[in-house]
Protein backbone atom coordinates (compact mmCIF):
# COMPACT_ATOMS: atom_id res chain seq x y z
CA UNK A 1 0.00 0.00 0.00
CA UNK A 2 1.02 3.63 -0.81
CA UNK A 3 3.13 4.66 2.23
CA UNK A 4 1.57 2.24 4.46
CA UNK A 5 -1.54 4.70 4.80
CA UNK A 6 -3.77 1.84 4.63
CA UNK A 7 -2.97 -2.37 5.69
CA UNK A 8 -5.20 -4.97 4.80
CA UNK A 9 -5.21 -8.02 7.64
CA UNK A 10 -6.99 -11.04 6.50
CA UNK A 11 -8.40 -13.89 8.84
CA UNK A 12 -10.84 -16.27 8.88
CA UNK A 13 -12.39 -14.98 5.79
CA UNK A 14 -12.75 -11.46 7.13
CA UNK A 15 -10.42 -8.61 5.50
CA UNK A 16 -9.86 -5.91 8.13
CA UNK A 17 -9.06 -2.61 6.26
CA UNK A 18 -7.60 -0.03 8.78
CA UNK A 19 -6.46 3.51 7.71
CA UNK A 20 -3.34 4.54 9.61
CA UNK A 21 -2.46 7.80 9.74
CA UNK A 22 -3.85 8.69 13.07
CA UNK A 23 -1.42 11.42 14.04
CA UNK A 24 -2.98 13.37 11.21
CA UNK A 25 -7.14 11.79 12.14
CA UNK A 26 -7.11 10.08 9.33
CA UNK A 27 -7.28 12.99 6.81
CA UNK A 28 -6.74 11.92 3.18
CA UNK A 29 -3.79 12.53 1.60
CA UNK A 30 -3.20 11.25 -2.37
CA UNK A 31 -1.13 8.49 -0.64
CA UNK A 32 -4.36 7.81 1.26
CA UNK A 33 -5.86 7.87 -1.33
CA UNK A 34 -4.12 5.85 -3.81
CA UNK A 35 -3.76 3.11 -0.47
CA UNK A 36 -7.53 2.80 -0.22
CA UNK A 37 -8.02 2.30 -3.73
CA UNK A 38 -5.32 -0.13 -3.96
CA UNK A 39 -6.90 -1.99 -0.97
CA UNK A 40 -10.23 -2.41 -2.76
CA UNK A 41 -8.21 -3.82 -5.44
CA UNK A 42 -6.78 -6.43 -3.64
CA UNK A 43 -9.68 -7.42 -2.17
CA UNK A 44 -11.71 -7.51 -5.35
CA UNK A 45 -9.39 -10.59 -6.35
CA UNK A 46 -9.45 -12.35 -3.02
CA UNK A 47 -10.99 -15.61 -4.30
CA UNK A 48 -12.04 -16.61 -0.13
CA UNK A 49 -13.37 -13.42 1.34
CA UNK A 50 -16.28 -13.26 2.71
CA UNK A 51 -16.57 -10.00 4.48
CA UNK A 52 -14.82 -6.50 5.04
CA UNK A 53 -14.50 -4.54 7.67
CA UNK A 54 -12.80 -0.88 7.55
CA UNK A 55 -11.64 0.97 10.28
CA UNK A 56 -9.26 4.38 11.50
CA UNK A 57 -6.69 4.22 13.89
CA UNK A 58 -6.04 6.23 16.61
CA UNK A 59 -9.20 8.97 18.04
CA UNK A 60 -10.75 9.41 14.70
CA UNK A 61 -12.73 7.77 11.41
CA UNK A 62 -11.28 9.86 8.79
CA UNK A 63 -11.50 13.70 9.52
CA UNK A 64 -11.83 14.41 5.76
CA UNK A 65 -9.57 15.91 2.91
CA UNK A 66 -5.64 17.27 4.14
CA UNK A 67 -6.73 20.69 3.38
CA UNK A 68 -3.07 21.47 3.81
CA UNK A 69 -1.10 18.56 1.67
CA UNK A 70 -3.26 19.64 -1.31
CA UNK A 71 -2.96 23.19 -1.24
CA UNK A 72 0.95 22.58 -0.75
CA UNK A 73 0.69 20.94 -3.88
CA UNK A 74 -2.07 21.68 -5.85
CA UNK A 75 -1.52 19.83 -9.01
CA UNK A 76 -2.85 16.66 -6.72
CA UNK A 77 -6.27 17.80 -6.80
CA UNK A 78 -6.15 17.13 -11.09
CA UNK A 79 -4.29 13.68 -10.11
CA UNK A 80 -7.69 12.50 -7.58
CA UNK A 81 -10.16 14.52 -10.47
CA UNK A 82 -9.13 13.34 -13.84
CA UNK A 83 -10.53 10.23 -14.91
CA UNK A 84 -8.18 7.54 -17.14
CA UNK A 85 -9.78 6.83 -20.54
CA UNK A 86 -12.57 4.47 -20.53
CA UNK A 87 -13.09 4.28 -16.68
CA UNK A 88 -16.31 5.52 -14.84
CA UNK A 89 -14.70 7.00 -11.80
CA UNK A 90 -11.84 8.59 -10.74
CA UNK A 91 -9.63 7.99 -7.73
CA UNK A 92 -11.24 10.41 -5.42
CA UNK A 93 -14.69 8.43 -6.31
CA UNK A 94 -12.83 5.03 -6.29
CA UNK A 95 -11.92 4.96 -2.80
CA UNK A 96 -16.08 4.95 -2.35
CA UNK A 97 -17.58 3.54 -5.02
CA UNK A 98 -15.15 0.48 -4.96
CA UNK A 99 -16.47 -0.74 -1.85
CA UNK A 100 -20.18 -1.32 -3.42
CA UNK A 101 -18.52 -3.18 -6.54
CA UNK A 102 -16.79 -5.68 -4.11
CA UNK A 103 -18.70 -8.77 -3.75
CA UNK A 104 -18.89 -9.07 -0.27
CA UNK A 105 -20.09 -7.12 2.18
CA UNK A 106 -18.55 -4.07 3.33
CA UNK A 107 -18.82 -2.76 7.28
CA UNK A 108 -17.82 0.68 8.31
CA UNK A 109 -16.91 1.03 12.46
CA UNK A 110 -16.94 4.54 12.57
CA UNK A 111 -15.77 6.82 15.52
CA UNK A 112 -14.73 10.16 16.42
CA UNK A 113 -14.90 12.50 13.34
CA UNK A 114 -16.14 11.07 10.32
CA UNK A 115 -16.09 14.30 8.09
CA UNK A 116 -16.21 14.88 4.09
CA UNK A 117 -14.07 12.40 2.12
CA UNK A 118 -14.21 9.99 5.24
CA UNK A 119 -18.00 10.11 5.46
CA UNK A 120 -18.16 9.47 1.44
CA UNK A 121 -15.77 6.23 2.37
CA UNK A 122 -17.93 5.18 5.27
CA UNK A 123 -21.37 6.09 2.59
CA UNK A 124 -19.13 3.63 0.70
CA UNK A 125 -19.50 0.45 2.74
CA UNK A 126 -22.96 -1.98 2.78
CA UNK A 127 -23.56 -1.61 6.69
CA UNK A 128 -22.20 1.39 8.93
CA UNK A 129 -21.82 0.67 13.23
CA UNK A 130 -20.86 4.28 14.45
CA UNK A 131 -20.19 5.21 18.40
CA UNK A 132 -23.14 7.53 19.80
CA UNK A 133 -20.09 9.84 19.88
CA UNK A 134 -19.20 9.92 16.66
CA UNK A 135 -19.24 13.19 14.67
CA UNK A 136 -21.03 12.47 10.82
CA UNK A 137 -20.35 15.93 8.35
CA UNK A 138 -21.16 16.21 4.73
CA UNK A 139 -18.56 19.03 5.05
CA UNK A 140 -17.79 20.16 1.39
CA UNK A 141 -19.93 22.86 1.64
CA UNK A 142 -17.90 24.43 4.16
CA UNK A 143 -15.39 24.83 1.80
CA UNK A 144 -17.30 25.79 -0.94
CA UNK A 145 -17.29 22.70 -2.70
CA UNK A 146 -19.79 19.62 -3.42
CA UNK A 147 -19.28 16.18 -2.34
CA UNK A 148 -17.26 14.31 -5.03
CA UNK A 149 -16.36 11.35 -3.91
CA UNK A 150 -19.51 9.18 -4.82
CA UNK A 151 -21.08 10.31 -2.00
CA UNK A 152 -24.30 11.39 -4.00
CA UNK A 153 -24.50 8.46 -5.86
CA UNK A 154 -24.50 6.27 -2.77
CA UNK A 155 -26.48 8.51 -0.59
CA UNK A 156 -29.78 8.32 -2.63
CA UNK A 157 -29.80 4.60 -1.25
CA UNK A 158 -29.47 5.47 2.25
CA UNK A 159 -31.75 8.68 3.66
CA UNK A 160 -34.13 10.20 1.68
CA UNK A 161 -33.65 13.61 -0.56
CA UNK A 162 -34.88 15.99 2.15
CA UNK A 163 -32.34 14.74 4.81
CA UNK A 164 -29.72 14.36 1.93
CA UNK A 165 -30.47 18.50 1.21
CA UNK A 166 -30.07 19.60 4.87
CA UNK A 167 -26.65 17.62 5.62
CA UNK A 168 -25.20 18.54 2.13
CA UNK A 169 -26.29 22.43 2.21
CA UNK A 170 -25.65 23.10 5.63
CA UNK A 171 -22.51 21.03 6.75
CA UNK A 172 -23.79 20.61 9.96
CA UNK A 173 -22.61 17.92 11.92
CA UNK A 174 -24.57 15.04 13.54
CA UNK A 175 -23.72 12.59 16.54
CA UNK A 176 -23.97 8.78 15.97
CA UNK A 177 -27.57 8.47 17.85
CA UNK A 178 -29.07 11.34 14.68
CA UNK A 179 -27.01 9.20 12.13
CA UNK A 180 -28.87 6.64 12.92
CA UNK A 181 -32.88 8.07 13.18
CA UNK A 182 -31.70 9.50 9.64
CA UNK A 183 -30.46 6.56 8.31
CA UNK A 184 -26.98 7.54 8.00
CA UNK A 185 -25.83 4.32 9.97
CA UNK A 186 -26.92 1.31 10.57
CA UNK A 187 -26.43 0.42 14.32
CA UNK A 188 -24.87 2.32 17.10
CA UNK A 189 -22.33 1.05 19.56
CA UNK A 190 -19.92 1.94 22.08
CA UNK A 191 -17.20 -0.11 20.94
CA UNK A 192 -18.22 -0.18 17.09
CA UNK A 193 -14.87 -1.98 15.78
CA UNK A 194 -16.19 -4.93 17.71
CA UNK A 195 -19.47 -4.77 16.89
CA UNK A 196 -18.57 -4.12 13.29
CA UNK A 197 -15.96 -7.27 13.80
CA UNK A 198 -18.38 -9.68 15.05
CA UNK A 199 -20.98 -9.35 12.37
CA UNK A 200 -18.35 -9.77 10.01
CA UNK A 201 -17.68 -13.31 11.82
CA UNK A 202 -21.10 -13.54 11.85
CA UNK A 203 -21.28 -13.13 7.98
CA UNK A 204 -18.31 -15.21 7.11
CA UNK A 205 -20.08 -17.94 8.79
CA UNK A 206 -22.82 -18.36 6.32
CA UNK A 207 -22.68 -19.87 2.49
CA UNK A 208 -19.74 -17.39 0.65
CA UNK A 209 -22.32 -17.86 -2.55
CA UNK A 210 -25.48 -17.10 -1.07
CA UNK A 211 -23.89 -13.68 1.01
CA UNK A 212 -22.29 -12.82 -2.30
CA UNK A 213 -25.92 -13.55 -4.12
CA UNK A 214 -27.54 -11.35 -1.35
CA UNK A 215 -25.16 -8.32 -1.74
CA UNK A 216 -25.75 -8.86 -5.62
CA UNK A 217 -29.22 -8.97 -5.76
CA UNK A 218 -30.45 -5.68 -2.84
CA UNK A 219 -27.87 -3.61 -4.65
CA UNK A 220 -28.93 -4.14 -8.24
CA UNK A 221 -32.89 -5.19 -7.07
CA UNK A 222 -33.42 -1.37 -5.81
CA UNK A 223 -33.58 0.32 -8.60
CA UNK A 224 -35.18 -1.77 -11.70
CA UNK A 225 -38.78 -2.68 -12.55
CA UNK A 226 -40.78 -5.23 -10.80
CA UNK A 227 -40.73 -8.10 -13.44
CA UNK A 228 -36.60 -7.70 -13.48
CA UNK A 229 -36.13 -7.25 -9.72
CA UNK A 230 -38.51 -10.46 -9.38
CA UNK A 231 -36.82 -12.26 -12.51
CA UNK A 232 -33.31 -11.37 -10.84
CA UNK A 233 -34.58 -13.11 -7.87
CA UNK A 234 -35.64 -16.60 -9.16
CA UNK A 235 -32.42 -16.28 -11.39
CA UNK A 236 -30.28 -16.33 -8.21
CA UNK A 237 -32.30 -18.63 -6.01
CA UNK A 238 -31.78 -21.06 -9.34
CA UNK A 239 -27.85 -20.75 -9.49
CA UNK A 240 -27.42 -21.52 -5.54
CA UNK A 241 -29.65 -24.32 -5.54
CA UNK A 242 -28.17 -27.77 -5.39
CA UNK A 243 -24.92 -26.28 -5.36
CA UNK A 244 -22.16 -27.58 -2.65
CA UNK A 245 -22.35 -24.26 -0.07
CA UNK A 246 -26.43 -24.50 0.13
CA UNK A 247 -26.43 -28.54 0.20
CA UNK A 248 -23.28 -27.95 2.53
CA UNK A 249 -25.39 -25.02 4.84
CA UNK A 250 -28.89 -27.40 4.41
CA UNK A 251 -26.97 -30.40 5.82
CA UNK A 252 -25.15 -28.52 8.73
CA UNK A 253 -28.17 -27.32 9.95
CA UNK A 254 -30.35 -30.20 9.81
CA UNK A 255 -27.32 -32.13 11.71
CA UNK A 256 -26.93 -28.89 14.17
CA UNK A 257 -23.07 -28.64 13.53
CA UNK A 258 -21.05 -25.98 11.89
CA UNK A 259 -20.77 -25.79 8.24
CA UNK A 260 -18.00 -26.15 6.37
CA UNK A 261 -17.89 -24.18 3.26
CA UNK A 262 -15.79 -23.77 -0.23
CA UNK A 263 -14.62 -20.73 -1.79
CA UNK A 264 -17.61 -19.28 -3.70
CA UNK A 265 -18.37 -20.92 -6.59
CA UNK A 266 -21.54 -18.43 -8.09
CA UNK A 267 -19.85 -15.23 -10.17
CA UNK A 268 -21.85 -11.86 -9.82
CA UNK A 269 -21.35 -9.08 -12.09
CA UNK A 270 -21.73 -6.29 -9.81
CA UNK A 271 -23.98 -4.18 -11.63
CA UNK A 272 -26.88 -5.09 -13.72
CA UNK A 273 -28.74 -1.54 -13.85
CA UNK A 274 -27.39 1.22 -16.14
CA UNK A 275 -25.56 3.98 -13.63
Amino acid sequence: MADQRVTIDVDDHVARVRLCRADKRNALDLAMFQGLADAADTLAVHEDLRAVLIEGEGKSFCAGLDVGAFLADPATAEKLLVKASGEATNLAQRVCWAWRRLPVPVIAALHGEVFGGGLQIALGADIRIVSPDARLSIMEIRWGLVPDMAGTRVLRDIVSYDVAMDLALTGRIVNGDEALRMGLATRVAADPVKTAADLAREIAARSPDAVRATKHLLHNAWRVDDRSGLDMETRLQMDLLGGRNQMEAARAGMERREPSFRPATVGFPQHDEQE
